[in-house]
């Protein structure tokens, strides 16, 4: 089309020119005319590649968040392939789901049991009954090919089946695939230890991360040795004398009367049931270095229980207390922050961001459990939970003195700080903030300001000069000396993930992801419930629509997700479907356009 306009010929007089001079003139104007269409073609074709060679690898971006290979080992594509599935993935393994039902339906049969128990009612042959048809009717469930399932229905999500055989070809790909995945995943765990690599989740986003297991054992040192928060009891298993030590110290308390029964039975425990907490880390892959972030799984600790027990207890308490200055989400931000900027945003708008480091490790143990005790005298609390106060503070030291875990084949003490994964020292760190933010608070809603906490990052926005926040932060570095403070100040700023800008006087916000995003959702091959795979776009969706202030920058992020789910072998009806789905949950029964979208908003 371009070409075919051009065309470099005009009239010549043969009255005055002779016809074979005229005819050589015609003769060039149709040489210039070829010559400037093959290279105006040449340098379409250069630009054309250039497009191409930009997208491709902007798509093979987009393609590669299977594992961030830190440790360079070599992977066949095979190899590459299940590792992009990442994480969340689930495959159709019919043993796997056989040996669950049976465990599962047993749990079930117990839980009637104590109903009807409950209700003095024996539950007789019915409930047998009962039992035995739901596990044939699960049992078959599992059994039919996933193929049939689906074709037996008129339609899959809405789509018509004789149009869509890709769909169901791709559902049901991962029950051909299952025997080669397994074979694959056992020689690749093999190749991992025969490299001395680790493969743990990234610690924001969620992909596989491969790393040197020396690099992770020198950064392991490094960080307690930074942190001087643990005590190594080389290789003596304290779990028998904490189980021991942990039943003596409830029965104790129930003999003097501080616990009830009920209570002593709740939270005592039984050496099969428990097991030492271990440590391990995720890789922070976003920040240089690749530094790493300590988690201590205790799940089945002999202190859980009651860990668990004081945090069911305290923390509404606390979520109540400091419901002004924390925010749980970056809805609730963006709201708060919308409806401050109408009064309050000028061009001297600044944003701060401070970060507190290493949080959960520079608490001291014994303020810490102290600070817990003012909570409940700033409430006013005698008792909570039918529990006196001082019962609760005894049960809280008793928990923080007592963390014990495992890494690289040595067992360790906590003797500062709480276990970072231990339910209590969330509270406790929270509630440790709580009173050291108060001034801070005060101050900044004096001025005219916004202050908000989420755990261990401060968030601020404040008309003065910066060099005047900076010297504030300078005093508030002396409150506390475990507190130590790392501020971030300028015209925009990034807080959980959200992305907020001074724009002239006006707010400025849209959805922010980390350098090391990836677009890695729960694939929708994946052997999860349909539900859950319907939520992801409804919810993003509803994420993009309420951080996004601005028309295009919705229209740019909601193809941004539909990129992502695609990628993530989402089908587009279905996207479609539930990004309509938003919208009619909330009542807007047209599309979103430039004029309406704030309202709507």
């Amino acid at each position: 089309k371009i070409i075919d306009k051009v065309d470099f010929s005009f009239k010549i007089d043969e009255s005055i020119i002779s016809q074979d001079e005229a005819q050589a003139m015609y003769n060039q104007m149709r040489q210039i005319t070829k010559d400037f269409r093959i290279q105006a073609m040449k340098l379409y074709v250069q630009s054309a590649a250039r497009e191409n060679e930009i997208l491709s690898n902007e798509i093979k971006g987009f393609l590669t968040p299977a594992i961030i290979n830190e440790a360079n080992i070599q992977l066949t594509e095979e190899e590459h392939q299940l590792l992009k599935l990442g994480p969340k993935f689930i495959f159709n393994d019919p043993k796997t789901a056989a040996r669950r039902r049976i465990t599962e339906l047993a749990t079930l049969k117990r839980k009637i049991e104590k109903c009807f128990l409950r209700k003095k009612v024996s539950p007789g042959r019915p409930l047998q009954q009962f039992m035995a048809e739901l596990d044939v009717l699960l049992q078959t469930l599992h059994n039919v090919p996933t193929i049939d399932k689906i074709i037996n229905k008129d339609k899959l999500f809405g789509i018509e089946m004789n149009q869509n055989k890709s769909i169901v070809e791709l559902i049901n790909s991962q029950a051909s695939q299952s025997k080669i995945v397994t074979t694959a995943k056992v020689k690749l765990k093999h190749k991992f230890k025969l490299a001395n690599v680790i493969v743990q989740k990234s610690d924001k986003s969620k992909v596989f991360h491969s790393g040197k297991i020396e690099d992770y054992r020198k950064k392991s040192k490094e960080y307690m040795e930074k942190a001087q928060a643990y005590k190594c009891l080389g290789k003596e298993d304290p779990l028998p004398g904490l189980i021991q030590r942990t039943n003596k110290y409830l029965l104790d308390l129930r003999l003097a009367k501080w616990i009830t029964q009920k209570h002593y039975e709740l939270l005592s425990i039984k050496s099969n049931e428990v097991e030492l907490a271990h440590l391990y880390y995720l890789p922070k892959a976003h920040k240089p270095g690749t530094p790493l972030r300590p988690i201590i799984s205790g799940l089945k600790h002999p202190t859980s229980k009651i860990s668990k027990f004081l945090d069911d207890l305290l923390r509404p308490l606390f979520d109540k207390m400091a419901q002004e200055t924390t925010v749980s989400s970056g809805f609730e931000l963006v709201k708060k922050l919308q409806e401050w900027s109408i009064l309050n945003m000028n061009q001297n708008t600044i944003f701060c961001t401070i970060d507190i480091v290493d949080l959960y490790t520079m608490i001291p143990q014994v303020e810490g459990v102290l600070l817990l005790k003012k909570m409940l005298d700033y409430l006013k609390m005698k008792k909570v939970g039918g529990l006196k106060i001082e019962t609760i503070i005894r049960l809280s030291r008793f928990v923080m003195q007592n963390n014990y875990f495992s890494y690289d084949g040595q067992f360790y003490h906590q003797i500062r700080g709480g276990a970072m994964g231990s339910p209590l020292t969330f509270t406790m760190a929270n509630c440790y903030m709580f009173f050291f933010e108060r001034q801070i608070a005060k101050q900044i809603k004096n001025s005219g300001g916004l202050y908000f906490r989420y755990i261990d990052d401060l968030f601020i926005v404040i008309n003065w000069p910066v060099r005047h926040l900076l010297k504030q932060i300078d005093k508030w570095k002396n409150f506390d000396e475990n507190i130590k403070l790392n501020p971030n100040i300028g015209s925009f700023a990034t807080f959980l993930d959200l992305y907020m800008e001074n724009r002239d006087g006006v707010l400025f916000t849209i959805v922010y992801q980390k350098p090391s995003y990836e677009p890695y959702y729960l694939p929708f091959n994946s052997i999860h419930p349909i539900h859950m795979k319907k939520n992801i776009p409804f919810t993003m969706l509803l994420r993009v629509i309420g951080y996004c202030s601005t028309f295009q920058t919705y229209l740019d992020e909601r193809e941004k997700l539909r990129m992502a789910l695609l990628l993530n072998k989402y089908p587009n009806k279905l996207i479609e479907q539930q990004f309509s789905n938003v919208l009619l949950k909330c009542n807007i029964d047209q599309p979103l356009t430039n004029s309406s979208y704030s309202k709507c908003r």
